[in-house]
């Protein structure tokens, strides 16, 4: 019923965006007017509650209770299991937005700041920090962990409504169809939404190394392409395929970051990654709760709104897919090891490429205000263009963002496949396959349907519903943690009195 009902609505939207492409951008751009105006501070508020609720759990006497039994051990080795939920969590979208948001905000600052001043360079570094830091990770890493912690501990099946079993009132278990079919279509769109982004990219590479066209229809063809090599991916399944593609991503990134910070502006990247660190830490509240109400300005909705929209997009997909390769590990190092340490990677790469690109536009007049104002996609090859080795790096990019776009298409198709069949573990290949299918086409249609802009607006139209669907996991896993922390509680002072038992038995008697 699940796999049909929410397949049924997503293949509608594409047809309706394949068909009269127009006519829904014109329908979402309105949403995404009433939505941005009246619910940006609840997507604010309930992204900045997910970072306070994963850092009370990660420092709380509660971190010590294990997903899982207590002879579970971890599946995946650190190194893997951080790639997976990077390549998962994040990948495309750093390698897109590693250079064109910095310049973006360096051109359009936020509300109060005069572009292309200095004041706009550390502004443009504060936000995608902040953009790209701990509220993001926090929001993966509640659901991710309220689905383990119901799945591995309850027993329960992998899916976004098994994490509201510890709610207190008597509806609740009716809604659990509901609340799995919102999370299926907030997945759908927002790994689309990734997709599309991922196609443009691709595309801005091919044209700065090949001098392949920017257009639909290229980029129609790198989605179609590309998802054939995703759903080969997706069928050998996580141990195999997903596990070495992430492995293979951490590498060419890491390379790639190096590369840049070797060859580029290197004491500015230090001094760079310094100052914004500290600014991010003391604007970090002001930042987090930040509206408009007396300006007319829609920076925030942009930007912060959007971001967190889409965040809470990909929870579902990321949370179920980190839940699916954490058994056996702490809540405590499950939280440090997927809010902590990707926000930490997440702050070298934009130190690296957005202080790179800002330094060579205030000081070497290398034009990429100018070419994100002309094509986003292509800033991070205009600044490869002005540097040692650029045509080489250019291709390591777009192979790169390749290998990201295979790798959360394959992470999708298993995750949708997932809540989509009751939580069966291992889906069937053809359940893979029209999720596959699906996916290609919501970002095709997208695309169709006015680019970037439809991209984005499509993620916070649909990402709002299954915000509250947030709020119900937060607080039954909040419920439930406290239950399992007593219940370990008595049973360890029960094993304890039974070990002095056995001595004080086994004691002679004077």
């Amino acid at each position: 019923m699940q796999l049909v009902f929410s397949a049924g609505i997503i293949l509608f939207v594409v047809i309706w965006g394949v068909t009269a492409p127009a006519s829904l951008g014109e329908v979402f751009s309105q949403l995404l007017g009433t939505i941005s105006t009246n619910f940006g501070w609840l997507y604010l508020w309930v992204v900045l509650a997910l970072v306070s609720v994963a850092a009370l759990l990660v420092f709380s006497r509660y971190g010590d209770l294990k997903l899982g039994g207590e002879d579970d051990e971890p599946e995946f080795s650190l190194v893997s299991w951080f790639a997976m939920l990077f390549a998962a969590g994040m990948g495309i979208g750093l390698v897109f937005w590693g250079v064109a948001e910095p310049i973006s905000h360096f051109g359009a600052p936020p509300p109060g700041i005069t572009p292309q001043t200095p004041e706009a360079a550390n502004a443009a570094m504060r936000y995608s920090f902040f953009h790209w830091g701990l509220h993001p990770w926090a929001a993966y890493s509640v659901v991710a962990l309220a689905i383990a912690f119901f799945s591995f501990r309850r027993g329960n099946p992998a899916l976004v409504s098994a994490a509201t079993e510890a709610l207190p009132w008597s509806w609740a278990p009716k809604i659990s169809v509901l609340v799995n079919v919102l999370a299926i279509i907030a997945t759908a769109f927002g790994v689309a939404a990734s997709l599309g982004i991922g196609a443009l990219q691709i595309n801005g590479g091919l044209n700065a190394v090949f001098g392949v066209p920017v257009s639909a229809g290229v980029q129609v063809g790198i989605i179609v392409v590309t998802t054939v090599l995703f759903l080969g991916s997706a069928v050998t399944g996580v141990s195999r395929g997903i596990k070495w593609l992430s492995n293979t991503n951490l590498c060419l990134a890491g390379l790639l970051m190096l590369s840049v910070f070797l060859l580029g502006p290197t004491v500015a990247i230090i001094d760079t990654f310094t100052t914004t660190l500290g600014a991010y830490a003391s604007e970090f509240v002001r930042m987090s709760l930040r509206t408009t109400p007396f300006r007319d300005s829609g920076w925030v909705g942009g930007w912060t709104v959007f971001y967190w929209a889409w965040w809470i997009a990909w929870s579902p997909f990321v949370g179920l897919f980190i839940a699916r390769v954490s058994r056996g590990r702490t809540i405590r190092e499950f939280i440090l090891g997927t809010v902590f340490a990707p926000t930490l990677a997440g702050f070298l790469w934009f130190s690296v490429f957005g202080g790179t690109a800002l330094h060579m536009q205030i000081w070497e007049a290398v034009p990429l205000a100018d070419a994100v104002k002309a094509d986003v996609a292509t800033a991070l090859f205009v600044m490869f263009d002005a540097m040692p080795m650029g045509t080489l790096m250019s291709v390591v990019a777009t192979v790169l963002v390749l290998v990201f776009f295979v790798t959360s298409g394959d992470s999708a198709t298993l995750v949708l496949g997932i809540m989509s069949t009751g939580g069966r573990e291992d889906p069937k290949a053809y359940v893979k396959i029209i999720w596959g299918l699906l996916i290609a086409g919501i970002a095709i249609s997208l695309l169709l349907a006015g680019g970037v802009q439809a991209v984005q607006t499509a993620t916070i139209v649909f990402a709002l519903p299954f915000t509250l669907v947030i709020l119900l996991m937060v607080y039954s896993l909040w419920r439930a943690i406290r239950i399992e922390w007593r219940e370990e509680q008595q049973r360890e002072r029960a094993l304890r009195r039974r070990l002095r038992e056995i001595a004080d038995a086994s004691t002679p008697k004077p």
